[in-house]
C-alpha cells in the first residue's frame, strides 16, 4: 500500500493542497477544459462529416461553418447506397476484411504460439528476422511483392486482380507475431507442463489452452487488422485493376471526380461508420489486451 508521502510526492498537488476550494476549482477546471478538447478533436470531424452528407450542396459552398444545415437530407445516405453503388464497394470492403483478418489472425496466432510455447531451436533466429520486417519501409517492398503476386514461385500462379493478393501478404505482419507472442509469453508455464504430463499435445495445448486464455489479444489483433484493411489503399489499388472488385477507399477517389459533394460525403460517413462502431463495441477487450501484452501506444 502507498504511504500519503509516497502519494504526494507522486503527484504535482500535494493532498492538503487539494483540500483548498480554489485548488479544488482550479483542477476541475483543467479537467473539463481537456475532457471537452479531446471530445472536440475527437468527435468534431465525425461530427461534420455526417452535418455535411445530409446538406445540400448551396449550403455546403454558402455556409460550411453552420452547425447544422436548414434543409437537412438524410435521404442523401440512400441515393448514395444505391447511384454511386456504395453498397457494392462496402461489400467489397467486407470481403477484403475478412479475408485479411483470417489470414491475419491465422499467422500471428501460429507463430506467436510455436515462439513462445513449443520454442524451437532456430526460434531466437526466426524472430529476429520477423521483427526485422517491422524496419523496412512498405514502400521499399511493394515492387517486390507485386512481382511475386504477378508470378507466385514454385506454384507459377498469377494473383493479380483477386483478393488472395490482398489477403496471403496481410499476413505477413510482425507486429500481430510480436502482440501474439508477447501475451502467450505471459501465460502460466505450468499449464502447459500439466498438460503435457496428461498427454495433450501440440494442437490440444493451443486449441483447449492457449486460445480460451487469449481473448483480449486475439480483440487487439482483431481490430489491428480490420482497422488496416479496411483504410488500406495503395495496396488494392495496385492489384485490382477490376473497378468492380476495389473495396470503397479506392472508389471514393474514383467518385471524387464526378459525383456531387453531398453524396460524395454521405458515402465518406458510410465507410467511416464501420470502423467507429467496431471500436466503441470492442475497446473493453482492446484496452485488456494492451494491457496484458505490455504493449503501450
Amino acid at each position: 500500500m502507498s504511504t500519503p508521502q509516497s502519494t504526494s510526492m507522486s503527484t504535482f498537488v500535494s493532498a492538503h493542497e487539494r483540500q483548498r476550494p480554489a485548488t479544488k476549482a482550479a483542477l476541475r477546471s483543467i479537467q473539463v477544459i481537456t475532457l471537452g478538447l479531446l471530445v472536440l478533436f475527437g468527435i468534431g470531424p465525425l461530427y461534420w462529416t455526417v452535418k455535411g452528407a445530409v446538406s445540400p450542396p448551396a449550403d455546403l459552398i454558402a455556409s460550411p461553418l453552420r452547425l447544422w444545415p436548414a434543409d437537412a437530407r438524410p435521404e442523401n445516405f440512400g441515393v448514395a447506397l444505391t447511384d454511386l453503388s456504395v453498397g457494392r464497394y462496402l461489400l467489397n470492403t467486407l470481403q477484403i476484411v475478412a479475408g485479411s483478418w483470417a489470414v491475419q489472425l491465422f499467422v500471428a496466432v501460429t507463430a506467436g504460439f510455436a515462439l513462445s510455447v513449443l520454442r524451437p531451436r532456430f526460434g531466437k533466429a526466426v524472430y529476429a528476422a520477423i521483427l526485422a520486417t517491422m524496419f523496412v519501409p512498405y514502400t521499399v517492398s511493394m515492387v517486390s511483392l507485386f512481382l511475386t503476386v504477378l508470378d507466385i514461385p514454385v506454384l507459377h500462379l498469377n494473383l493479380a486482380d483477386t483478393y488472395w493478393a490482398i489477403w496471403l501478404p496481410a499476413g505477413a505482419n510482425a507486429f500481430n507475431v510480436l502482440l501474439a507472442k508477447r501475451f502467450f509469453d505471459a501465460l502460466p508455464a505450468e499449464l502447459f507442463d500439466a498438460a503435457r504430463v496428461d498427454g495433450a499435445g501440440t494442437w490440444t495445448l493451443l486449441v483447449r489452452i492457449v486460445l480460451p486464455m487469449s481473448r483480449p489479444v486475439l480483440a487487439v489483433i482483431s481490430l489491428l487488422a480490420i482497422v488496416h484493411s479496411w483504410k488500406d489503399f495503395v495496396w488494392p489499388l495496385v492489384v485490382l485493376a477490376d473497378p468492380a472488385r476495389q473495396p470503397i477507399s479506392v472508389a471514393l477517389v474514383n467518385l471524387a471526380e464526378q459525383a456531387p459533394q453531398d453524396l460524395l460525403i454521405a458515402a465518406m460517413a458510410m465507410a467511416l461508420a464501420p470502423p467507429v462502431v467496431l471500436f466503441l463495441f470492442a475497446q473493453k477487450h482492446i484496452v485488456a489486451g494492451l494491457g496484458f501484452t505490455g504493449v503501450k501506444g
